[in-house]
């Protein structure tokens, strides 16, 4: 949001500094994102006057000017501009000014043998236009010494704010100055809007058509003003467009602009000759479109709010109006158009049409629908100043909402929120001069909300408002007091404290912490299981963000992919946030996920001149999986590692994690071909995602201390057995029932070969697996050992149906 000084003070009495005004600015809430002072910029820069100006004796182009800049002797400047001419008035800038064109210093200098003390500029030089083509040519009544920025009116600063999406009415030059007088920095001037009677009754029929969406458009004013002339605009209107940036059309449009910013009241005029009928307020039919103002044609669905005639489309209503009816130097009636639009409504309409309008920009964040019918009658007082003409009485459809909000506020509230002790005097001045309405005189307080401000809904907005124009820096500093008794009970959740390990365990194994959105594009949630319909957002920030996340793997494939294609091929990712099943609390999860890419258990490895290293694989994924749940002290020998995975996954080359068929904690594997197509994938890529919040919670029962390393001095012993199973069984189940034989003894099962041919009947596979006995009070003998080899045979033959291989 810009505005100039000047601007401001038209509703603000101040004599404080624009030091003085940004720094207030900021410490409300309206933060300054800059300051533009052409003034302090262009200070050295003076009118002069040329007294003679002489051709260069070494140079063809150039001439060798006296000039009177208006503080003593004449200086000479050599001068390359081709209208450089005795008896001109133009700019001068001295020894040591800044050149901001040509991002110079200027010096004393020697051009081509002829000594040189300054500059005659142009209007680029000066950073004012792109005319390089000579230098500046003033009036001949142009006052000699005088400083340029004051006499081409650049001395009024343009200052910029970054107002938060809830501040709709500080989008206006009035609502902020109604903030910094709030603060005692100066007065706000009165407001007056006598109604306009007008002459005569609107010829012109309206009508709202809009059935059971009427909150659509719940309310519409429209004049007609007979007569007018569209011309240029006057000085003073253009030159403050121009300084926030905005071209100067015509008075017509200059005026529905100047509005926009001057009180937020978004209008538009169509050109009444141009208008077939009567105006008629509807939802857009299918296959209608719209040539706008911008150039455009916008093809409308059934969801746009449209303002028709009996031509067809006119202008899409809040956003941008049409070129058929537009106004141009030709046009001498004009019909004025003030109205209520629904803020989601402009929202999702001007983002999918992908228009950009500073009508939008107010519409979608709440206008102030008291000022709807007072809008109208100002432009309109702005037309027949500037334009002239005949005005009519106000045509009006519809009636304004009801914006009365009482809250019942107790002042205590802004000590326990904020712990700032303030009176309740202040306090209700502070609210007063916001516009708020304060109703008693007790402990509690009913406050009216006033129409402007539909984003105070609660006592903690108050308690905002009144805290920001008290200024934070009152609020005192205080340590917090210790608690009395020693014994602090844990502060983080078992949640929060896997969230914080699981970070730490990944970034361990090589794996980069990556932050993506919470909201994903509609075909990815499908993809990965999402897609419901209560998970699309109503209002998203982009198309391609449209629905909340099922998975984290979505955002990391894309970011994995995305550093391939800026040539980081080999990558490892991981996030740990929120997933979302339903839009109830219970369907929220917190859920760690990592990916990895190419080369990447090879950490930055990249190129190797021995060749290509080997690309990750589905094993990679379930280490890193495993190695998390270590982490997070969770204990793995109940855990299943079953074939297979989500729809996502390679179906050979994939994996689910679970205690149990009813009690899925995770997956792992190699992204599946169709899954890698569909989001435009290239490469190898595997990933792991663990759910946190399904994963058994540690058991809080007293026991025995263990030391932290017990090591026996005893000699291991290893026994390799191998299995005759069906092809179907998991090597997990060998593994698990191989351990339970003798739990004390047996301190790893691992698998060293796995075989399918001649001597193995169909069907079968040959599993060889490896067992790790560790004695601890005494040296095994062969009689023991055999007893526990028997033992595991007898295990495994019973829980899996396996023989041992002769």
């Amino acid at each position: 949001m810009k505005f100039t000084l000047s601007w401001l003070k038209d509703h603000l009495d101040t004599e404080a500094s624009l030091e003085a005004i940004a720094e207030m600015l900021t410490k409300i809430g309206l933060e300054v994102e800059g300051i533009e002072d052409k003034a302090a910029a262009l200070k050295p820069y003076v009118v002069a006057n040329v007294i003679s100006a002489e051709q260069h004796p070494n140079a063809d182009r150039l001439r060798v000017c006296m000039v009177d800049a208006g503080d003593g002797a004449p200086l000479q400047v050599v001068c390359g501009a081709p209208n450089a001419r005795a008896g001109m008035k133009s700019v001068f800038a001295p020894p040591g000014t800044y050149v901001p064109g040509k991002n110079i210093t200027l010096s004393v200098g020697t051009i081509r043998g002829v000594e040189s003390r300054g500059m005659l500029c142009s209007g680029a030089e000066l950073g004012l236009g792109e005319d390089h083509d000579g230098i500046l040519d003033l009036p001949a009544n142009a006052p000699i010494g005088m400083p340029y920025a004051l006499y081409a009116g650049l001395d009024d600063p343009v200052i910029e704010i970054n107002l938060t999406p809830n501040r709709s009415d500080c989008a206006s030059i009035h609502g902020i100055a109604r903030d910094l007088a709030a603060t005692g920095i100066g007065t706000l001037k009165g407001d007056v809007f006598p109604a306009l009677r007008g002459d005569g009754v609107c010829p012109v029929p309206l009508a709202i058509e809009l059935g059971a969406d009427r909150d659509l458009c719940p309310y519409f004013t429209l004049r007609l003003v007979r007569g007018v002339k569209n011309g240029p605009s006057p000085d003073w209107m253009q030159a403050r467009l121009r300084a926030i940036g905005l071209r100067p059309i015509n008075a017509l449009v200059d005026i529905t602009n100047y509005l926009t910013f001057d009180r937020g009241r978004p209008l538009h005029v169509f050109d009444a000759k141009k208008v077939a009928g009567g105006l008629t307020v509807r939802l857009a039919r299918e296959g209608e479109e719209l040539k706008a103002l911008d150039g455009r044609t916008h093809r409308l669905d059934a969801e746009t709010v449209v303002i028709a005639d009996q031509n067809g489309v006119e202008s899409i209503g809040g956003i941008i109006g049409g070129e058929a009816s537009g106004c141009d130097e030709t046009t001498t009636d004009v019909l004025i158009e003030s109205a209520l639009w629904n803020p989601r409504n402009i929202a999702r309409t001007g983002r999918r049409l992908g228009v950009i309008t500073d009508a939008r920009y107010r519409f979608e964040r709440g206008v102030d629908p008291a000022f709807t019918l007072p809008g109208l009658d100002t432009a309109t007082r702005l037309v027949l100043d500037i334009c002239g003409g005949t005005a009519s009485q106000t045509s009006i459809a519809g009636e304004p909402p009801e914006t009365d909000h009482v809250i019942d506020f107790p002042w205590t509230e802004v000590r326990r929120l904020a712990g700032l002790e303030l009176s309740r005097a202040e306090m209700k001045v502070t609210l007063e001069s916001l516009g708020f309405h304060v109703a008693g005189n007790g402990d509690r307080v009913n406050v009216l909300t006033p129409s402007w401000r539909p984003d105070v809904e609660g006592k903690a907005d108050l308690v905002e408002e009144i805290i920001r124009i008290a200024g934070l820096d009152r609020i005192e500093p205080k340590p917090l007091l210790r608690p009395e008794t020693s014994a602090v009970g844990p502060k983080l959740t078992v949640l929060q404290r896997r969230t914080r390990n699981a970070k730490r365990a990944l970034a361990t194994r090589g794996l980069f912490e990556a932050v993506t959105w919470s909201f994903i594009r509609r075909e990815d949630a499908l993809l990965f299981g999402g897609g419901r319909p209560d998970l699309a957002l109503a209002n998203p920030i982009a198309s391609d963000l449209s629905d909340m996340r099922p998975s984290l793997v979505p955002g990391l494939l894309r970011g994995a992919q995305a550093n391939a294609d800026r040539g980081y091929g080999d990558v490892a990712l991981f996030e740990v946030g929120q997933c979302f099943e339903t839009d109830q609390p219970e369907g929220q999860t917190i859920r760690a996920a990592g990916v990895r890419r190419g080369s990447a258990r090879h950490a930055g490895a990249g190129r190797h001149w021995s060749g290509t290293l080997p690309v990750v694989d589905a094993f990679e994924a379930k280490a890193d999986a495993l190695a998390l749940l270590t982490a997070l002290g969770i204990q793995t020998g109940g855990l299943q590692i079953v074939a297979g995975g989500p729809e996502w996954l390679h179906p050979g080359r994939s994996g689910i994690l679970q205690f149990g068929p009813k009690n899925p904690v995770g997956w792992f594997g190699e992204i599946h071909p169709k899954a890698m197509k569909a989001l435009d994938l290239k490469g190898i890529l595997v990933a792991f995602e663990i759910t946190l919040d399904a994963l058994p919670l540690p058991k809080y029962k007293p026991t025995k201390v263990k030391p932290a390393l017990a090591l026996s001095d005893l000699q291991a012993v290893s026994r390799d057995f191998a299995f005759v199973v069906g092809r179907d069984v998991a090597a997990a189940d060998v593994i698990r029932a191989a351990q339970g034989a003798e739990r004390k003894l047996i301190t790893g099962v691992d698998v060293f070969d796995i075989y399918e041919g001649a001597g193995i009947p169909e069907g079968s596979k040959s599993l060889a697996v490896a067992v790790r006995l560790q004695p601890t009070e005494r040296t095994l003998t062969d009689a023991e050992i055999e007893a526990v080899s028997a033992k595991i045979v007898a295990e495994v033959a019973k829980k899996t149906g396996a023989t041992l291989r002769a």
